[in-house]
């Protein structure tokens, strides 16, 4: 049974900085692509980032460039997203997703498998 949990979502002041965490279980997770999608009120779900935590390469979303990071912690099967420079437009329901391999094609949501609950980023 594939499980994804986040956490680490919270209301923050815009410049400022959240990590939010992705615990798998289940799952073969360092053969995998694990990523962050978001959500905001009346958009699509967008892709924030996306690694492959066995190889570590890693992919981003232009609106995040430069100021998110997502990391692994193979140990704890865990996938990171360290978000800094906060803005409003972050606001949304953050969102952890595996599938079978990242490539070019990482951001389209309708090509991953599994899903967590979500955990809610507000920037203001």
């Amino acid at each position: 049974h594939v499980q994804l949990v986040e956490s680490g979502g919270s209301s923050v002041q815009a410049g400022g900085s959240l990590r939010l965490s992705c615990a798998a279980s289940g799952y073969t997770y360092n053969r995998n692509c694990m990523a962050w999608f978001r959500q905001a009120p009346g958009k699509d779900r967008e892709g924030v980032a996306a690694i492959t935590p066995g190889r570590g390469r890693r992919y981003y979303g232009d609106s995040v460039k430069g100021r998110f990071t997502i990391s692994q912690d193979n140990a704890k099967n865990t996938v990171y997203l360290q978000m800094n420079s906060l803005k409003p437009e972050d606001t949304g329901m953050y969102y952890c997703a595996a599938k079978a391999w990242c490539s070019d094609s990482w951001a389209n949501a309708n090509m991953y498998n599994y899903w967590g609950q979500g955990t809610q980023v507000t920037v203001s």
